[in-house]
């Protein structure tokens, strides 16, 4: 029998621009992995005070929708007390208060248990830091 509790540390390379990165596939794949069959949940944590997790559908928009929200929100300007870095790169680390660097999914028989246009996303401002990890943890 699989443990019901396991985590697994990965590398993600989310490049040298804003980016809303599907973390989808990673997930599923470590899940086929270390679910089996099995009902629980899984936990997906970035380990990066510059970084979110978000759960929103890809591909029809709303990644850039959000990157530009963000924008609005968080200006790449100076304002930020937070200075080093790539200018306005103070508004990176306000980032994980609005987008959590975290989300805890529901896993059923195995698999993620996502709303039909529901992907797990990272969500990363941060140009200065393009290697980042992604700790997963099942708990069955």
């Amino acid at each position: 029998m699989a443990e019901s509790f396991t985590t697994r540390e990965i590398d993600v390379r989310t490049g040298s621009q804003e980016t809303v990165y599907d973390l989808t596939g990673e997930c599923t794949s470590f899940l086929r992995q270390v679910a089996q069959d099995r009902d629980g949940l899984l936990n997906v944590f970035a380990p990066h005070a510059t970084m979110g997790v978000a759960l929103l559908e890809t591909g029809a928009g709303s990644d850039e929708d959000l990157l530009s929200a963000l924008r609005d929100l968080l200006p790449a300007d100076d304002r930020w007390r937070h200075k080093h870095g790539s200018p306005g790169h103070g508004r990176d680390h306000v980032l994980p208060a609005l987008v959590p660097p975290h989300a805890t999914l529901p896993v059923v028989g195995g698999e993620l248990a996502l709303g039909t246009w529901q992907s797990v996303c990272l969500v990363d401002t941060n140009k200065d830091n393009v290697n980042r990890q992604v700790r997963l943890s099942f708990l069955g």
